[in-house]
C-alpha cells in the first residue's frame, strides 16, 4: 500500500474506529520469507493488518491473520472474538506448516486476554511467543532478538491515540445528532457538529491534567450508565461552557432562556454521550461501568515458580520477577487494569481475582468466560 493509500485508510477507519471493519483472514507474505523465517500473527481488523504489514516493511517473514470478526486485539480477546479456535485454524488451513520448519508463531502481547499458550501449544504444536503490544514497536522486538523491554510491553495514551480517539468518538456523534436535527433545525448543524468535535478533542487532549484524579473504585459520579470518573470533570467542563453560552448571548445575539436552554440542553446530551465510559475508551483505565474494576488480582505465592508469563503479558507492567527465588510479586498492583492476561497465561493456576466480599474468581472461570460491553461475563463466544 503506497502512503497516499495508508494515510486515507488510516483517516477513514479511525473515523469508523466504533464499528468491526474486517478483512480476509489467512496467510500474507511479507517481502521474500523462507523455510525459517519468523511467523507474526494477527486479528483481522483491517486497519490492525495495515499497521502490522506496514511495520514489517523490509522483514522478510509471514503474517498470519486470524478471524476476529473485524474487531481490534485487544477488545476482540477480551469479549471472546479472539479464541484458541480462531489461532488453531489459521495455523491448520493457512498451509503455513509446509512453509517453516519451525513452529514458533509471534502473537500480540493483548491477545492474551483470550488466547492461551498453553492450548494453542497443546492442539497445534505451535510455540507462542508475546510480541510487543504496538505495531510499530515490531522493529525493536526483532532487532533485540524477540525480546520485550518493559516499554515495548506497555499501553499508553499518548498524544497520537488520544486525537485518534477523540476523532472516533466526535464522528459518529456528529452523524447521529445532525441526522436528527436537520428536519427540525437545520441552521444549528454546523454549530453542533464544531461544538461536538471540540469537547470531545477537550475532553482527551486534558487527560493528563485530569487524569490522576479518575478512579475505578468507589462511588460514581454520573447518571445511569454514564461515567463521569470521581471528579466530574466533564461536568465540570460542561458548566464552564454553559457560562459561554450565556455570555455568547450577550455579546453576540440578543439575549433568551430559550437560547441558553437549548444549547446548553445539547451540550448536555453531547457530554454525557463522550462520558459513556471515559475510563473504559482509554488503555490505561477499566471500565468504571463494570463490576470487574472492583477485583484484585492475588498471587498464590505457594503455586507460583517464577516463570515469568505473567510479567511478559500484563499491559501495565505490573509484574516484577526474581530469577533467584523463582518468584513473581506485583509492585505495581495500583496500576492493574484487571485485564486477567496474566491469570489466563499463569500455567500453575498461581493468580485469581477476588472480589470486595472476599469471594474467589477461579482461573478456569476466567479462561472460559469472557467480559461482554456491559461489563458481564459469559462463555467464550
Amino acid at each position: 500500500m503506497n502512503p497516499f493509500s495508508y494515510i486515507v485508510v488510516n483517516v477513514v477507519e479511525i473515523l469508523l474506529r466504533v464499528v468491526p471493519l474486517p478483512c480476509r483472514a489467512g496467510l500474507v507474505k511479507i517481502g521474500n520469507p523462507e523455510r525459517h523465517s519468523p511467523v507474526f500473527l494477527t486479528c483481522n481488523y483491517h486497519l490492525t493488518v495495515e499497521r502490522v504489514k506496514r511495520a514489517l516493511k523490509g522483514v522478510d517473514c509471514y503474517l498470519l491473520v486470524a478471524n476476529s470478526r473485524g474487531i481490534n486485539v485487544w477488545c476482540a480477546a477480551a469479549d471472546g472474538h479472539f479464541t484458541n479456535h480462531d489461532v488453531i485454524s489459521v495455523l491448520k488451513t493457512s498451509g503455513i506448516e509446509e512453509l517453516v520448519d519451525h513452529r514458533n508463531v509471534i502473537m500480540p502481547q493483548l491477545a492474551a486476554t483470550g488466547v492461551e499458550a498453553k492450548i494453542i501449544h497443546k492442539k497445534s504444536g505451535w510455540k507462542t511467543i508475546w510480541g510487543p503490544v504496538y505495531a510499530k514497536d515490531i522493529p525493536l522486538f526483532i532487532q533485540n532478538n524477540l525480546k520485550k523491554t518493559p516499554e515495548i510491553r506497555e499501553v499508553e495514551f499518548p498524544l497520537t491515540q488520544r486525537i485518534e480517539l477523540a476523532a472516533s468518538w466526535a464522528f459518529p456523534i456528529s452523524i447521529f445528532l445532525a441526522l436528527i436535527i436537520i428536519p427540525f433545525w437545520p441552521e444549528a448543524i454546523f454549530p453542533i457538529i464544531l461544538m461536538i468535535w471540540g469537547l470531545s478533542f477537550l475532553i482527551f487532549m486534558s487527560f493528563p491534567l485530569y487524569s490522576r484524579w479518575l478512579s475505578s473504585e468507589g462511588k460514581r459520579i454520573g447518571l445511569i450508565f454514564f461515567d463521569f470518573g470521581r471528579g466530574g470533570f466533564q461536568l465540570i467542563l460542561w458548566c464552564l461552557l454553559i457560562i459561554g453560552i450565556i455570555a455568547y448571548s450577550h455579546l453576540f445575539v440578543e439575549f433568551s432562556w430559550g437560547f441558553i436552554f437549548r444549547w446548553g440542553f445539547i451540550s448536555f446530551i453531547v457530554v454525557l454521550v463522550l462520558s459513556l465510559d471515559l475510563m473504559g475508551s482509554t488503555p490505561v483505565y477499566h471500565s468504571g461501568l463494570h463490576e470487574d474494576r472492583l477485583l484484585k488480582v492475588i498471587l498464590d505465592e505457594k503455586k507460583c515458580r517464577g516463570a515469568g508469563f505473567c510479567e511478559q503479558v500484563c499491559p501495565r507492567n505490573c509484574y516484577g520477577v526474581d530469577s533467584n527465588r523463582h518468584m513473581a510479586a506485583m509492585p505495581k498492583t495500583e496500576r492493574c487494569v484487571q485485564c486477567g492476561a496474566c491469570i489466563v497465561q499463569c500455567p500453575f493456576n498461581a493468580l485469581y481475582f477476588k472480589n470486595p466480599k472476599g469471594e474467589i474468581i477461579l482461573p478456569d472461570t476466567i479462561r472460559k468466560f469472557k467480559l461482554n460491553l456491559l461489563g458481564k461475563r459469559l462463555r467464550e463466544k
